[in-house]
């Protein structure tokens, strides 16, 4: 077991799927840790986003078996999934966010639908206002998406998969398209998320300069501000690990130093960039 890390909340063995013969995953195998932050690397095609949809069980592997927080999701029926969802925050591509809705509909949306998240109306309001105030944008709640930039769309995003204080969220390229300062701005609110919950974090990305900021820093809610996390001065720290996936197999598994001295040309690309 990695330094920091706890119990089981992710975990794929040997799962594989295919899509008209094409795999898409091969053999999958990994263990994502309470209070991990686990960087999935891979360049377009190489089964990330497909992991993450296996995660929530929107599909079901053609073998092998996936866990999620110790309970096998493989086989379970939709009923039971939409249970097991609820514990799960996802920030999709773009922001995944409703057109139709207000932002303030949007962000509350798992408050309302969720079986098991479901509160009046009248309780998810605060709770709503308190999410779009983490990500600076509690002004928004009358808007409609298209009337934000694209950088807003994805901190709008970031609050709804963070309202209902899941323990695990994922990020399905969370900086994709973004100029690098409001990048630094998601990766930055990410944090934050992770560090006032200790929530277990996946995030699928083609910036490896995501996942060494989230390796590098860590939200100090005294200060309000990012600092420096050296393992030296918190050796209980939760992992972050490195994954690296190509044409639906993980490549590479391990700590930032590994992944910097890793000489497999695929690899290495992603640190190079």
């Amino acid at each position: 077991m990695l330094p920091g890390a706890g119990r089981s909340v992710l975990r794929f063995e040997n799962v594989s799927l295919a899509f008209d013969e094409t795999p898409a995953l091969a053999g999958v195998s990994f263990d994502v840790r309470e209070g991990e932050t686990r960087i999935l690397l891979g360049s377009a095609g190489s089964g990330k986003t497909v992991l993450l949809k296996m995660a929530l069980g929107l599909l079901r592997p053609d073998s092998g078996r996936v866990f999620v927080f110790g309970e096998d999701i493989t086989g379970l029926p939709e009923a039971r999934l939409f249970d097991i969802r609820a514990r799960i925050g996802i920030l999709f591509q773009e922001g995944g966010l409703f057109d139709s809705l207000t932002i303030e509909e949007n962000v509350a949306y798992p408050l309302l639908n969720q079986r098991l998240l479901r509160i009046p109306v009248s309780e998810a309001a605060p709770r709503v206002e308190e999410a779009l105030r983490f990500v600076e944008l509690e002004h928004t709640l009358e808007k409609l998406p298209s009337e934000l930039s694209g950088g807003m769309r994805r901190r709008v995003g970031i609050a709804r998969a963070v309202v209902s204080r899941p323990p695990l969220v994922l990020y399905d390229s969370p900086t994709a398209g973004l100029d690098p300062i409001t990048a630094h701005t998601i990766v930055s609110l990410i944090m934050k998320a992770r560090d006032l919950e200790n929530t277990t974090t996946l995030i699928v990305t083609h910036r490896y300069q995501d996942g060494t900021w989230m390796h590098d820093f860590r939200y100090n809610p005294k200060s309000g501000q990012l600092e420096a996390d050296r393992r030296e001065l918190r050796p209980e720290k939760p992992a972050t690990v490195f994954s690296v996936m190509r044409e639906g197999r993980v490549v590479f598994e391990g700590g930032r130093a590994e992944i910097e001295a890793c000489t497999d040309p695929y690899v290495a690309k992603f640190v190079k960039h």
